[in-house]
């Protein structure tokens, strides 16, 4: 159980174009208008260090990287990330939208770079203690759909280049994430569009709520 006046803390997942970062915004505004304060961050960056790292590691002039310095440079992120904007938030009672948090890791470098959960769980357990999100919104699309919308944004990062059985690897460790946690986890149909995959965070969104109250 959380201390009273601790804030809570959600955290948007998915693949390249599954449209998490459309309905963080589009739900930050809504809370914005009412209720507790709310922190709009992501992850890697969300600190001046964390974004430099971020360009780093999304940079494709970098070239190929191993997997397990891609995973270290992403940890180092967060270390500085929770350090300096994640837990003082929530201390001060704020409320905190993550664009991706661990799971990232879990599905991107666990899944799909090979290494495994258990030094994505190692490294998780060592930096965050008991610090797991309040509610996880997963959205969920097919990797050929979610490719061909970030790849109309323009020139691809670095992790954009990968293959198409890379994202069928993240994508599957994120469900089986959420298939293992239903508590904390809500997956959410990307494959629509903006305004319908909306109406689903709102639904979804009011019911937490409700939860939390009963």
């Amino acid at each position: 159980m959380k201390p009273a006046g601790r804030g809570r803390f959600v955290t948007f997942e998915g693949i390249e174009g599954a449209g998490k970062s459309t309905q963080l915004e589009r739900l930050h505004r809504r809370l914005e208008k009412g209720g507790p304060p709310v922190v709009l961050t992501r992850e890697p960056g969300g600190t001046p260090l964390g974004e430099r790292l971020r360009d780093l590691l999304l940079d494709p002039g970098v070239g190929a990287m191993a997997a397990e310095t891609e995973l270290l440079l992403i940890f180092a992120a967060r270390a500085e990330h929770l350090s300096r904007v994640i837990e003082p938030a929530l201390a001060g009672g704020a409320w905190v939208l993550c664009d991706r948090f661990t799971d990232a890791s879990f599905a991107y470098q666990g899944a799909g770079r090979g290494l495994g959960a258990e030094r994505v769980a190692a490294l998780e357990t060592w930096l965050q203690g008991a610090l797991r999100p309040d509610l996880v919104l997963l959205f969920d699309v097919p990797p050929d759909l979610g490719l061909k919308r970030a790849l109309s944004r323009g020139k691809r990062d670095r992790i954009e280049g990968e293959d198409i059985a890379f994202f069928e690897r993240a994508r599957s460790a994120y469900l089986q994430r959420a298939r293992a946690d239903a508590g904390r986890y809500r997956v959410i149909d990307g494959a629509a569009d903006p305004e319908t995959v909306g109406r689903q965070v709102d639904r979804i969104w009011d019911a937490w709520l409700r939860g939390m109250d009963a």
